[in-house]
Order: C-alpha cells, then structure tokens, then sequence
C-alpha cells in the first residue's frame, strides 16, 4: 500500500475530489496548511510573521491506495491540479508499512 501526498493550490480540490472519487479512489484526506507554492496572484498571497515569509492558504491531500494504483492516481493528480504554471504543487510517494482497522476485532486493511 502507497500513501500519496499532494500539496495543491485550494482552487484545484473540488476538481480532484471529485476526479479521484470519479475513478474509485476512496481513502482521501484534506489538510488545510500554509506552504511556499507559488502565488496564482497576490490576493493568494500573504505575509506570515510566525514563518517571516510570503505564505499561501493551500491544501494537503492524502490518498492512500494499493502499488498498482498509483501511477493512475498521480496521473489525476497532476492532469487535474494543474493551474497553468510551471510549478502547481508537490506530490510525495511513501511506502506504508502496516494499516489496522478501527473497528471491531483485528482486521488489516
């Protein structure tokens, strides 16, 4: 099992909510964060004195799916966050070790 990781401007996530949820992915969670993307224009933009930088408002999804979904799942990634820059967003690939269920008994995922 992979976990995907993809921080992406906040206009893009309806689109891959629903472009993910479209091709069977279901294991999707949303972070809101501030990061270092590339402004889209200065109304995205703002000046965090905690970080003494140009921060944006963006978004951290997470996916998790089986080995032989993720090239279809980073396709969707970076087919729909696009945003007509260069540099749109990042997206990491990690390995995941172990995944339990909460639940009644013990069964794996």
């Amino acid at each position: 099992m992979k976990q995907i990781k993809a921080f992406v401007h906040r206009n893009r996530v309806s689109d891959l909510i629903h472009a993910l949820g479209a091709s069977g992915f279901q294991r999707l969670s949303l972070f809101d964060v501030k990061g270092l993307l590339r402004a889209l224009s200065s109304r995205e933009q703002q000046f965090s004195v905690e970080f003494g930088d140009q921060v944006i408002s963006e978004v951290q999804m997470e996916l998790f799916c089986e080995d032989g979904d993720v090239a279809r799942a980073v396709e969707i990634f970076q087919r729909t966050g696009r945003t007509g820059r260069a540099e749109a967003g990042w997206i990491y690939i990690s390995q995941v070790e172990h995944a339990v269920i909460i639940g009644e008994g013990d069964q794996e995922a």
